[in-house]
Order: C-alpha cells, then sequence, then structure tokens
C-alpha cells in the first residue's frame, strides 16, 4: 500500500486539535499534546481488534502517520492503514508494515473508493463490481472499521477486495 492520502477533516474524530488542547489548557507543552494524541491513536487502532504484532507509529503534526509491524493477512495489512487514515486530524499514512503470510502476500491488493455525498454500499458495488447486491463484500471488507452498512460519511476510505 505504501503512502496513502486520506482527507485530513474527514473520519473519526479521536483526539483534540492542538487548539483545543490549549484552549482547554493554555498551558499544556506541544510534547503532551502529541503525546496524548499518540495516545489516542494506539487506543483506537489497538479497539479495531486486528491481528498485528510488533505494531508501532510514529505522528507527526502535519497529519501524517508511519506505520511498523507485522500482519498475518493482506486484509489486516489494508486494514490498519485505512483505521489509521480514517481517524479526523490524518491526512497521510505511510504503511511501512509487512505481511508474514507467504500465502497473504501473493493475494491481490484491494483497491479503494473514497465516499462521496450520496454514496451507499449498494451503489459502490454496484459501480466497482456491475452488482448492486455484492455490497456486503465491501461491508464485510471493511469491519470492524464500520460496523453499520447505512453509516459511511464523505471522505471515509473503504477496501474494495477484488471477487473471488
Amino acid at each position: 500500500m505504501g503512502l496513502f492520502s486520506f482527507i485530513k477533516e474527514a473520519g473519526k474524530k479521536i483526539f483534540k486539535s492542538n487548539d483545543e488542547e490549549i484552549a482547554e489548557n493554555p498551558a499544556v507543552q506541544p510534547d503532551v499534546i502529541a503525546q496524548n494524541q499518540k495516545d489516542a491513536v494506539r487506543r483506537y487502532i489497538d479497539s479495531v481488534g486486528l491481528n498485528i504484532n510488533h505494531f508501532d507509529f510514529t505522528l507527526d503534526g502535519a497529519g501524517k502517520l508511519t506505520l511498523t509491524g507485522e500482519c498475518a493477512t493482506r486484509a489486516d495489512y489494508e486494514k490498519v492503514a485505512l483505521t489509521a487514515g480514517n481517524i479526523a486530524g490524518v491526512m497521510e499514512v505511510d504503511n511501512n508494515m509487512s505481511i508474514t503470510s507467504e500465502t497473504a502476500t501473493a493475494e491481490k491488493e484491494s483497491t479503494y473508493h473514497t465516499v462521496e455525498k450520496g454514496d451507499s454500499l449498494w451503489k459502490i458495488a454496484e459501480k466497482c463490481y456491475q452488482d448492486g447486491s455484492k455490497y456486503p463484500v465491501i461491508f464485510e471488507a471493511n469491519t470492524p472499521m464500520i460496523k453499520d452498512a447505512d453509516e459511511i460519511y464523505p471522505g471515509q476510505v473503504l477496501r474494495i477486495p477484488a471477487l473471488a
């Protein structure tokens, strides 16, 4: 996957912006803000429950996350990058993780779709698979990042796996 771009303002809001942190506590130090944001990202990614070993990341002040670690499957490799990128405030993810399974590295990479206003999983499946009834494939490919097929939002990036 490598370097992937996201819409910075779109996504799940898991941490306060620097301005919000300073407004609440004018004496807060930049390194404390950075650590709070990093802790929030780690908690959020851990909560998704992906199979990742030796996971670590860096978060710079410009909204770039660089991921390292090992994933057992291509799906987890792709999902961790999308989970990180679909956080409000993140605009780039550099996925430097590795896939440990030889069979998983041979799997075809997914394509990606950025949700636009008016999109539904049915419409996305029609566009990507020429068959709207295949929307459960997209839903499953993005679980647990999305928990309800009706709750996607503009700017969110979804995995579109190759059909078998």
